[in-house]
């Protein structure tokens, strides 16, 4: 068996190490003998998403934003296809805002690839934390570390996860990222597959169905360490928790006005 994985404009996006995130599924692959082949589509480069199993689409500044915008507007209807084909796809950060309608910066309004029916929106007081989530396909907390001043707006569209330590898509909804068909988008750095093994293998094995058309039965690998960091973070991050903690920051603010989300 084998994943081709396409990397999307590593020279541009790339700020806060996405590459660690690509290691870990070569590595999550070779290690259970599945043959991980890497495409680097640096800037400018022609992208063959039918020949794609899983993309990866990294974070960067607004300039390099704009800049990769350009390039992916020119196959936007292919990558909206891919995606609707059940295309697999982690997008992180910057790359989760460009799947959105639209980014509206102190400076300009970014015009996004309407992938997904999402917005985002910049304030100057940026949302920087560890940060916890809870989603039940996972056993294991998914941990993180985000670092965004915009604020996505996410409708009715699945999270990634409920925030039970940080601030999530806008600081007041109490949930981050957005879950659409094989596509996860996330605030969240670390990287966050050597962080979540299993969101990695989440990743892999409908990658590995969509390719063969039939479920695949990953084999274990020992996460131990993993396991072991995972829950170094979560005790350490809920013990320390503040008095003015994010939760309850939410609950001031929707006690003084503000909406919360409706959870599905």
């Amino acid at each position: 068996m084998k994943l081709t994985i396409g990397h999307l404009y590593p020279d541009l996006l790339n700020l806060y190490g996405d590459r660690g995130n690509i290691m870990c599924i070569q590595k999550r692959l070779q290690w259970r003998g599945i043959e991980a082949e890497v495409i680097p589509y640096p800037s400018g480069s022609r992208i063959d998403f039918d020949s794609l199993d899983l993309i990866l689409l990294g974070g960067g500044s607004d300039r390099e934003q704009e800049l990769v915008c350009r390039y992916l507007k020119q196959v936007a209807s292919e990558f909206k296809r891919w995606v609707e084909q059940d295309g697999v796809l982690l997008a992180v950060c910057g790359g989760y805002q460009l799947l959105g309608n639209y980014y509206l910066t102190d400076k300009t309004k970014i015009e996004g690839l309407g992938i997904l029916d999402i917005y985002t929106k910049w304030e100057p007081e940026r949302l920087v934390s560890n940060i916890i989530l809870d989603n039940p396909l996972f056993r294991y907390p998914v941990v993180g570390f985000e670092n965004h001043g915009g604020r996505t707006y996410i409708g009715d569209y699945s999270p990634f996860g409920k925030v039970r330590y940080g601030h999530g898509n806008t600081g007041t909804s109490g949930y981050e990222g957005v879950i659409y068909k094989n596509v996860i988008a996330t605030y969240l750095h670390g990287p966050l597959l050597p962080k979540n093994p299993e969101v990695c293998d989440t990743l892999l094995a409908r990658a590995l169905k969509k390719k063969y058309g039939e479920e695949v039965a990953l084999q274990p690998l020992s996460d131990e360490l993993e396991h072991m960091a995972n829950q170094a973070i979560t005790d350490r991050f809920q013990k320390n928790q503040p008095a003015s903690s994010t939760s309850e920051r939410r609950r001031r603010i929707s006690k003084n006005g503000g909406r919360k989300r409706r959870q599905k």
